[in-house]
């Protein structure tokens, strides 16, 4: 059960006001860090059976915490709750970056990797039609040598064949699962769409909302996070989707 209640948040303010040097700021720092050590330890779950043990994906959660604690800065008006979570992610996603490898391959081609795969996402769709390198290489102002580099690099990202059988009861291969369609363009755009929204709900109700869609708790874990009931969060959530849906789509004759 997630334990960073509100004495978690009582430390990590009593650290703030902790001046650089402090006798009591050490013990006090590790303090902080173990009462949101299980929200880390969730986080890292989330991107379990990928292929990454648990215990490494929650050694780089836990790092990631470690930053947001050292890093976070009250005086800029930002929830705790809000800056830790996506700092955990992403140390986690780096770590997948940097180590999910089979090969090791240079960063500069894991970065072409993923540039490819979102240029031939996008070309597709300008296209209507599967990019050429030459049409990637135009996009990306690279080579085509490089094209061919990065394709080549993204073959060391597993050793699994692609010729793989998906399971014994489907003689389907796995290359035929795989899809080049990237949902991270229509993500940045529905977070673009939904930030304006958010800031019309008070801060409960978007702390409630991080707690429930970014940290995965469940409602009853919330409650006992906000100190309100169950049923009240229920509410609360229903209520704040609601306002949301109003807001981002708004009656014809609005």
């Amino acid at each position: 059960m997630f334990e960073a209640t509100g004495s978690a948040e009582e430390l990590l303010r009593a650290l703030a006001a902790l001046p650089p040097g402090h006798p009591e700021r050490s013990a006090l720092r590790q303090r902080v860090i173990e009462a949101w050590l299980p929200l880390a330890h969730r986080l890292a779950t989330r991107y379990s059976g990928r292929g990454e043990p648990v215990d490494d994906l929650t050694q780089a959660a836990a790092e990631g915490l470690i930053k947001a604690v050292d890093r976070f800065d009250p005086d800029l008006g930002t929830a705790f709750l809000g800056y830790v979570i996506p700092t955990v992610v992403g140390e986690i996603k780096r770590h997948f970056r940097d180590r999910a490898w089979a090969v090791r391959v240079p960063r500069r081609l894991q970065e072409l990797r993923l540039a490819i795969t979102a240029a031939n996402t996008e070309l597709s769709q300008i296209l209507k039609r599967s990019p050429t390198v030459a049409d990637v290489a135009s996009y990306l102002q690279v080579t085509e040598e490089a094209v061919l580099e990065g394709l080549d690099a993204a073959r060391a990202y597993t050793a699994k064949s692609l010729s793989a059988p998906v399971s014994r009861e489907a003689p389907q291969e796995l290359g035929e699962t795989l899809s080049s369609e990237d949902h991270g363009f229509e993500l940045v755009d529905t977070r673009a769409t939904l930030a304006p929204a958010m800031a019309l709900l008070d801060e409960r109700e978007r702390r409630i909302l991080t707690l429930r869609f970014y940290g995965n708790l469940t409602q009853a874990e919330i409650a006992e996070h906000v100190g309100i009931s169950q049923m009240h969060v229920s509410r609360l959530i229903r209520r704040s989707f609601h306002r949301l849906r109003r807001e981002l789509h708004p009656p014809m004759d609005r």
